[in-house]
């Protein structure tokens, strides 16, 4: 489990696609605190580490994974937002993510809203339902709250400090980002369309 809160950026290294994807990513955590196994959230995907040195680590991505999110395009050079799994007594300051993302969404528009920035993304039509205004969702990781639901679009705002602290920064219009809907909303939809 994840909250959505990025810790670092890292950057990839190195990426191979001979049958899995297998990617190196350079970052600042202290991996001698970080084991073999352990899940990191990458870009809001959760792997897990099957090696490390002193400033990297590095992840295994089935098929499935690559399928579902936007790690096929990963290239050395590109930064992703990381973060380490929750921990028993860690502060929840953003919400419930699991790091299993449900689809892709896609950056349509940015606009300047004083200091902050609102994104407008295009969501999979069959993932909008799970959209609500004031409700939660993680993108490429992080932890957002929606403003808006228009038909298959969604808005955002990204403050400044979320900006630095993450590669949305970086992001533009045409991007394609990896979305993970609320865990309630997931359940609240699935128990509306159990028979029982």
């Amino acid at each position: 489990m994840f909250t959505g809160l990025i810790t670092d950026i890292g950057t990839l290294r190195g990426v191979d696609h001979r049958g899995d994807l297998h990617a190196r990513i350079a970052t600042r955590y202290d991996m001698a605190t970080v084991e073999i196994g352990a899940s990191i959230a990458c870009d809001g995907v959760c792997l897990t580490v099957t090696a490390k040195g002193d400033d990297w680590f590095e992840v295994d991505i089935s098929a499935e994974t690559v399928s579902k999110t936007t790690l096929g395009a990963w290239a050395e050079g590109k930064r992703v937002n990381l973060e380490r799994a929750l921990r028993v007594g860690d502060e929840l300051g953003g919400h419930i993510v699991s790091g299993h993302v449900d689809g892709v969404a896609e950056i349509v528009a940015t606009r300047d809203e004083g200091e902050s920035t609102r994104f407008t993304f295009r969501a999979p039509e069959a993932l909008v339902r799970f959209i609500a205004p004031k409700g939660s969702v993680a993108l490429n990781g992080t932890s957002l709250t929606v403003n808006e639901v228009d038909g298959v679009e969604f808005g955002v705002n990204i403050i400044p400090h979320t900006k630095q602290m993450t590669t949305w920064g970086e992001a533009k219009a045409g991007d394609r980002v990896n979305l993970e809907i609320d865990t309630l909303a997931r359940y609240v939809a699935r128990l509306q369309d159990w028979p029982g």
